[in-house]
């Protein structure tokens, strides 16, 4: 649990808002890279899947500015300490790539993402030290739940890989 006298925790809504803009804009951003890994790898499938979830996570980067009253080109600063590591909670980490990933693996990463979100905004939530930053953090719990279950549908109607997915019959060669 976290300690409520942590500086880090948003004392505001307009705190707590700036961090789910940023962590919201590192989504678009991490899912906008990984779609231009996998176009560079030649794996369009899992491309599309990354850019439809850029775009699902700049929805709620359009939703918080329209519900803020921020103009598109606000920057906050970004507490780091809210979330505790160099990422926030809705970044697919990068070591997680792999270039013949399937789909699933892709869903499997933004289902994972999906979780952190809903869990950071839960204890959000619970650790509030205003109502209004209670009632948002819970407002934008529940939204990460609904990803959650969208991400599990999707999951639902995917196929899981053969355990050797990863197998490369004419894997890249580096000369010296």
């Amino acid at each position: 649990m976290t300690d409520r006298s942590n500086p880090a925790l948003p004392r505001s809504l307009t705190e707590l808002m700036g961090q789910a803009l940023t962590m919201e804009r590192e989504a678009v951003a991490r899912y906008s890279e990984l779609a231009d890994m996998m176009e560079t790898h030649n794996n369009p499938e899992v491309a599309v899947l990354f850019r439809k979830m850029a775009g699902y996570e700049q929805l709620h980067v359009n939703q918080i500015l329209a519900d803020m009253g921020w103009a598109d080109d606000v920057v906050l600063p970004r507490q780091r300490g809210v979330w505790g590591t160099p990422e926030s909670p809705e970044v697919v980490p990068i070591e997680e790539m792999h270039y013949l990933m399937h789909p699933w693996h892709a869903l499997q990463l933004a289902l994972a993402a999906e979780q952190r979100a809903e869990a950071f905004f839960a204890e959000m939530a619970g650790t509030a030290t205003t109502e209004a930053v209670r009632r948002a953090a819970e407002e934008m719990r529940r939204e990460e739940a609904e990803h959650v279950a969208l991400v599990r549908e999707w999951l639902a109607k995917v196929p899981q890989p053969e355990g050797d997915w990863a197998v490369d019959p004419d894997p890249p060669r580096y000369i010296d």
